[in-house]
């Protein structure tokens, strides 16, 4: 079965984003002053073979878990669908 997974990465709440601080700056500095937090994340999108969505999902976290994310300081979630 050829399955499509959506990945979303993002750092957990209590790690700070210095990243997403630059973004809330820039879009201030545009124009945008109502903007109360940035956080940035990752969306990566994965084509891959499984048996069937069970396999295609157990097989997407441990991506997750052993190199696409970081577990210590990021969550991430994710939707595996057929294609």
């Amino acid at each position: 079965m050829r399955l499509k997974a959506e990945i979303y990465i993002s750092l957990k709440n209590t790690v700070a984003d210095p990243q997403g601080q630059v973004i809330k700056s820039a879009l201030n500095s545009l124009g945008y002053p109502d903007l109360e937090e940035v956080r940035m994340g990752k969306f990566i999108t994965l084509t891959f073979n499984a048996k069937d969505i069970k396999e295609g999902e157990i097989k997407i976290n441990e991506m997750c878990y052993k190199l696409l994310a970081n577990p210590i300081i990021e969550d991430y979630k994710f939707i595996v669908k057929e294609l």
